[in-house]
């Protein structure tokens, strides 16, 4: 009886294994950004259909950067420090509403279709629209649920726009969220975000990182 749970417990873990490693290359090659979709996709082409099977978020996030370590090599390096220092400037110049870098790019997940995403913050929900009128930077208005925490959403106004080649994508967040950043969809816990200061800190020891590496 024992043996036979171990044994059913093992294929389970295989089953994870290969769902997180499939998910993880349909959102790398295929540009699907949704966790959950990716999971379902990978379930169904490989004919896995047990809940005890899906493999959580943080498992198909570890095994997307394993991905792109194998098969992205320096390109996928290139690729993230070009938008982490996009992001850098985009903080330095959204520094009055309190900015902060969050998602793929911060995480180190991002690809070549991965947008810069930053959360602001501003009582004044429209400020950071003016702040872009101001500028002459048309952007494209959209709306984002985030958890605040266990009980309570908020609908953030989205505003997205190109420059320098690259997607921003701004969330704008009451000043409370600033000391409480929403939770994380994927694993959530409260969402990773990174300060201009931060940001600095992670690029140089990213080039030091990369200068030892180097042959």
């Amino acid at each position: 009886m024992h043996r036979a749970r171990q044994h059913a417990e093992s294929q389970t873990r295989e089953r994870r294994h290969r769902l997180a490693h499939e998910a993880a290359r349909l959102m790398a090659e295929g540009g699907i950004r949704d966790y959950h979709q990716a999971k379902l996709k990978a379930a169904g082409r490989l004919g896995i259909h047990d809940d005890a099977s899906l493999p959580r978020n943080t498992e198909i996030e570890d095994a997307l950067r394993e991905y792109q370590r194998l098969f992205a090599g320096a390109g996928h390096g290139t690729q993230l420090r070009q938008r982490r220092e996009a992001g850098l400037r985009a903080l330095e110049f959204l520094h009055g509403f309190a900015p902060r870098l969050c998602g793929p790019v911060l995480d180190g997940t991002a690809d070549a279709n991965s947008p810069v995403q930053l959360q602001v913050h501003s009582d004044d929900a429209d400020a950071v629209q003016r702040f872009l009128e101001e500028h002459r930077i048309p952007a494209e208005s959209r709306m984002r649920r985030l958890r605040l925490d266990r009980e309570r959403t908020l609908d953030a106004p989205v505003w997205v726009f190109s420059a320098e080649g690259l997607t921003f994508d701004v969330a704008v967040l009451p000043y409370d969220a600033l000391r409480q950043p929403p939770l994380s969809s994927i694993d959530e816990k409260p969402m990773r975000r990174a300060s201009a200061a931060q940001l600095r800190t992670l690029l140089a020891e990213d080039e030091i990182r990369g200068y030892l590496d180097s042959p």
